[in-house]
């Protein structure tokens, strides 16, 4: 054991030493700050707040009555974080509040004579840039004139309240078990297990082919066993792609709080269901799911003679990464469907899948052990064969192992 802590503390050192793992990792920091900062500094540089941040609203015969005194209800029903001015201006006015950028956008309201109802103009700076116009407004603006309509025949407030209702909206499901959280939460912890995951083991592979290019492991092996040097090399990478992802994940909370709008941040990413429990599984399923790439990636690396050759000896694993990681996130589209329970059983799938079925609510302690139990079976037959065929091609500076050679060695005593 304490050999295989030895070669971990030498590969991680490895690992934090090169110049391109440290420029990665302060590239993707900056990235991800500047990416949660983008909006204030588009707005420190002038640009545009937002196309329908301010609307102008202009009606020409008074057709709304006192719907158009009543601005602060029409941003609440139009859009809330938009500002609705509303006022009398001629077509020149427009145009030049448009040009200066003193408003993104303009309607103009007044009766069609023709169809004897109203006529919707709505103008912009620009046709190319600007989206079209908001079906919300409209349906607004519709209801709008014939409340006023109708208050001018006479109907009271009462008789108007029974022409239109208030709607209240609640959602049911039929189905019988309940599901939770929140599937942009879900989605997203599938996809950074699923990069967490990749890109850690995928070092495996890289640093056992640099290695034996290099004549490294040559020294190694008169040290230690093939054994010790493939477990060894799993722990330490993965130690350090841990700290590394915890690295990228902190940077964005922190960043998330910084410069975005708490009210957003709680609407978007609702973490109420994100428990300690959760925490704790989320972790285990990364380790699990690492070791199981990794060893798999350790096996082709040992294959490999050449750097050249590691694409194309990783592209059997990368697709059976690639198939894990799609099934358990598609099913997600139906958490409670006998594929999704199959994809969170699966070795190659679970540790996406496993998390977010816990987190939905859709996990029994037991479903939770089984899925445990099948992968560190998965993985302990894998590190078995891994193993083996690394111990009898560590030493290989030819050509690549086929499929075929490394059946032969497998079996051979």
């Amino acid at each position: 054991m304490k050999d295989i802590f030895t070669v971990a503390k030498f590969t991680m050192r490895d690992m934090i030493s090169r110049k391109a793992f440290r420029i990665s990792t302060i590239i993707i920091v900056v990235l991800i700050i500047l990416g949660f900062n983008a909006p204030n500094i588009i707005n420190s540089l002038g640009g545009e707040k937002g196309f329908e941040d301010k609307v102008l609203f202009i009606d020409r015969d008074h057709l709304l009555g006192e719907i158009s005194a009543e601005s602060q209800q029409a941003s609440q029903m139009l859009q809330e974080n938009s500002t609705q001015i509303w006022g009398q201006f001629t077509d020149e006015e427009i145009k030049e509040k448009l040009l200066n950028g003193d408003i993104n956008a303009a309607w103009v309201i007044s009766k069609n004579e023709d169809t004897n109802g109203i006529s919707l103009q709505y103008i912009v700076k620009n046709l190319v840039t600007a989206p079209p116009a908001s079906k919300e407004t409209i349906l607004f603006l519709q209801e709008s004139y014939a409340i006023t309509y109708l208050r001018q025949q006479g109907l009271s407030e009462s008789e108007l309240q029974k022409v239109f209702p208030t709607v209240s909206i609640s959602t049911n499901q039929v189905e019988a078990q309940e599901i939770g959280g929140n599937i942009v939460v879900a989605m997203l912890i599938s996809v950074l297990l699923f990069f967490a995951i990749y890109f850690c083991a995928f070092q495996v592979s890289s640093s056992i082919t640099v290695e034996k290019t290099s004549k490294i492991i040559e020294t190694l092996v008169t040290s230690t066993s093939p054994r010790t040097i493939i477990l060894g090399k799993t722990i330490g990478i993965g130690l350090v792609g841990l700290g590394q992802i915890l690295l990228f994940v902190i940077t964005a909370i922190i960043s998330a709080r910084l410069f975005l709008d708490p009210e957003l941040l709680s609407q978007m990413f609702d973490l109420s269901n994100f428990t300690p429990y959760l925490a704790i599984i989320t972790l285990v399923y990364f380790i699990l799911g690492y070791f199981a790439y990794a060893l798999l990636y350790a096996l082709t690396g040992s294959t490999v003679a050449k750097p050249e050759d590691i694409q194309s000896a990783n592209m059997p694993v990368a697709i059976v990464t690639m198939i894990g990681f799609y099934l358990a996130y598609f099913t997600l589209t139906d958490p409670t469907s006998e594929l999704n329970i199959f994809a969170s059983l699966l070795p190659i799938s679970s540790p996406f899948c496993m998390p977010i079925r816990v987190m939905m609510g859709l996990a029994s302690g037991w479903d939770v052990v089984w899925s445990i139990i099948i992968l560190l079976i998965f993985c302990f037959v894998i590190a078995k064969i891994a193993i083996k065929i690394y111990s009898s091609a560590i030493l290989n500076y030819g050509t690549r192992m086929t499929f075929k050679d490394m059946i032969k060695t497998y079996k051979e005593k």
